[in-house]
């Protein structure tokens, strides 16, 4: 398992758009969430540890934030190509077996995750009503092997301050997982 770290894109940079194929073949788009009050961005894959970690976890927190008037969209922007159980069929099964109730989009070009700066899998991009960011950082503290439960409390913390009209806090911690699975020479420049 490689680790690597968020990027922490910086707060208060606008949601870059997107128009990517979901699990279905419909084309989803950041317009199709501007009324919502809150926009959380995950990208994430199939195979990855520390996604599986948390799986069942964020099945429940999509269900339970939902139905809140939280809007999520997931994106697999690894190379499908080397990483075969990162695949557009294999998202539809991963939809099926996790209970995901969230678009799940594949970035084949993976230049939308170049443009938000997605360096793990899972990276959570928390925007706000205007499409601002207020939170990028971790799910919780819980990593594979080291005991801690499976919460969701940092991202909890973030989600619920902007549905709620108050302040993100600042302090804020990198999310930490696989890093995205690059085409060759496809590498971005901001690590």
């Amino acid at each position: 398992m490689a680790k690597t770290s968020s990027t922490m894109l910086d707060i208060g940079t606008l949601a870059p758009n997107f128009r990517l194929p979901d699990t279905q073949g419909r084309l989803i788009s950041l317009d199709d969430f501007t009324q919502a009050p809150a926009l959380l961005v995950i990208f994430m894959c199939n195979h990855c540890p520390y996604v599986k970690h948390l799986r069942e976890a964020l099945a429940d927190f999509a269900r339970e934030y939902q139905n809140k008037g939280l809007a999520i969209v997931a994106i697999n922007a690894n190379d499908a190509e080397k990483y075969p159980d990162d695949s557009p069929q294999k998202m539809v099964d991963e939809v099926a077996e996790a209970g995901y109730i969230f678009p799940y989009l594949y970035d084949a070009s993976q230049a939308v995750a170049k443009a938000y700066r997605a360096a793990c899998t899972p990276d959570f991009f928390l925007f706000d009503k205007d499409a601002k960011l207020v939170y990028r950082g971790q799910f919780d503290d819980s990593r594979p092997g080291n005991n801690a439960p499976v919460t969701g409390k940092d991202l909890r913390a973030a989600v619920d301050a902007v549905l709620t009209g108050k302040a993100v806090s600042a302090e804020q911690i990198p999310s930490l997982g696989c890093n995205i699975k690059w085409r060759a020479g496809e590498e971005p420049d901001y690590f």
